[in-house]
């Protein structure tokens, strides 16, 4: 059974779909043909800026995360021995620190069926018993509702249709490096060089890329939209929520 076409859920997302069709149909002309591409954009950003409170506490529990591993670090040399009392003085560690181990986890865990019912929403050539008009739609000759796997494996001409899927791909791949670059955190004093298997991981976000590549244009230009907010939103919030921002913004006395 698909979990979307269970009634309340189905109802959701068929609002979602009037409310996306809409807004295509007012942008439409000003924009022309790219009216449905702007409208993917439009809603993935509206559906973010909804998520921005997630983002706060996830980049807070970063934050909490990277104070006190020292102190488990030290913890996990004195009693790595002694499961149970490593245990007891995690989260009498957490306590003391007036944190959670599992900060920033419950947000995240709430904002996956937001953001799932925005894919489905992309993906679905039908929703509730109609078509899903939107993917099929075109934005330069490329169709919202086919991947770039799929035209590129299709008979006939696919020129210049194709060079659309494939600036989308090569913006994701530009914006995962600028997020790998630029929104990793630098490791905690003592912790050391990273591991081969922590730089292996590090290039795991890639794997997004060829995601990408198999997923209607409309969901591939989700994906896009989506991970830039995300690279600009963390790097706003870490700047604002630093707590050695102020420390370091005051000059040196003496």
């Amino acid at each position: 059974m698909d979990f979307f076409s269970f009634g309340p859920i189905a109802a959701i997302l068929d609002a979602a779909y009037r409310f996306v069709t809409t807004l295509s149909a007012a942008v439409e002309p000003v924009v022309g043909a790219a009216s449905g591409l702007l409208a993917v954009v439009i809603l993935t950003m509206l559906v973010r800026a909804v998520l921005i409170p997630v983002g706060r506490s996830q980049v807070r529990a970063e934050f909490t995360r990277r104070r006190l591993a020292p102190k488990l670090a030290d913890l996990q040399k004195k009693h790595g021995k002694d499961r149970e009392t490593l245990s007891r003085k995690t989260m009498e560690l957490y306590a003391a620190e007036k944190a959670s181990p599992f900060a920033g986890f419950l947000p995240l865990l709430l904002q996956i069926p937001v953001v799932s019912l925005v894919y489905a929403l992309f993906t679905h050539v039908q929703i509730t018993g109609h078509a899903n008009a939107l993917l099929a739609e075109h934005v330069f000759g490329a169709p919202l509702g086919t991947s770039f796997v799929g035209l590129a494996g299709a008979v006939g001409t696919v020129w210049p249709s194709i060079v659309v899927y494939l600036v989308v791909l090569a913006l994701i791949v530009a914006v995962t490096t600028v997020s790998r670059r630029v929104l990793a955190l630098p490791l905690p004093q003592g912790s050391g060089a990273p591991t081969g298997f922590v730089r292996a991981m590090s290039f795991l976000p890639y794997v997004t890329v060829v995601f990408a590549a198999f997923v209607p244009l409309a969901a591939a230009v989700y994906i896009l939209t989506s991970t830039a907010w995300t690279v600009a939103e963390r790097f706003t919030l870490r700047r604002m929520l630093d707590p050695d921002r102020g420390a370091r913004s005051r000059p040196a006395i003496g």
